[in-house]
């Protein structure tokens, strides 16, 4: 890549490590879209994991105090299950189911009853939506709003949301970069110059965002990640089901 280039993806992870670090969100979905456009699949998967890590993995530093070790524990559990069976299969939906599946995730989470309502401590749960998660970030790049919705169903503050969930995304990630890096495509590349201008622009997003996040109160914080985790989603059902109508309409010329 050109000095101007990567200078231009510098800039890009700054912006999503700071939205990410504000509301623990939605970064990583902006940034893997474009490094799809700009790489070959595994070697975008590679650095969107190597940046994500570096993201959450001093947001979890900051915010260390507030991680609640228990759902991070427990949602270990659901990514070792994930990473087992896809190891097996290596199954990759077409695009558009796994943009549907994003989609109606978090939706499908928000009209189970209320004493079904997602809970980070259960043991059950944890594991259930870690493998999920795991499961979609491997098929796509994201685990999506799904895994936001999981933790802002639980009884924290949003301090301990964002730790605990930064914490979390370190191990997903991680998954990740085994995943695409050593099984999919063991010769998946990397630039080491954009790998590190990734992992200090992920870091200095990250710490420009705290100071907000001090101030929010948790009111602001849980109705716009909502409405965040709501317009996300909302357009991964649009595109797919667009995608899926592009496609019968091929077929059926």
């Amino acid at each position: 890549m050109t000095p101007l280039l990567i200078g231009a993806l510098g800039l890009l992870m700054v912006a999503t490590a700071f939205l990410s670090g504000l509301f623990g969100m939605a970064g990583g979905l902006i940034l893997i879209g474009a490094l799809l456009t700009l790489m070959p699949l595994p070697s975008a998967m590679v650095l969107h994991a190597i940046t994500q890590m570096a993201s959450n993995g001093w947001r979890a530093f900051l915010w260390r105090s507030h991680i609640r070790w228990r759902p991070v524990a427990i949602y270990l559990i659901g990514c070792a299950v994930a990473l087992a069976a896809w190891s097996i299969t290596r199954y990759v939906p077409d695009k558009p189911v796994a943009l549907l599946l994003l989609g109606v995730t978090p939706f499908m989470a928000r009209l189970t009853p209320p004493g079904l309502k997602p809970n980070p401590e259960s043991l059950w749960q944890g594991t259930f939506y870690g493998s999920i998660c795991m499961g979609l970030m491997l098929m796509t790049g994201v685990s999506g709003p799904l895994m936001d919705t999981f933790f802002l169903g639980g009884n924290f503050d949003r301090r301990g949301i964002v730790a605990t969930k930064a914490t979390c995304q370190v191990a997903s990630h991680f998954v990740k970069l085994i995943y695409f890096g050593g099984i999919i495509d063991q010769a998946a590349t990397l630039d080491p110059v954009l790998a590190g201008v990734a992992v200090a622009a992920s870091m200095l997003g990250t710490t420009l965002a705290r100071r907000i996040l001090e101030a929010m109160t948790e009111l602001q914080f849980r109705t716009w990640a909502r409405r965040l985790i709501t317009t996300v989603a909302g357009y991964y059902i649009l595109y797919g089901s667009w995608l899926l109508l592009v496609r019968s309409n091929a077929f059926a010329f």
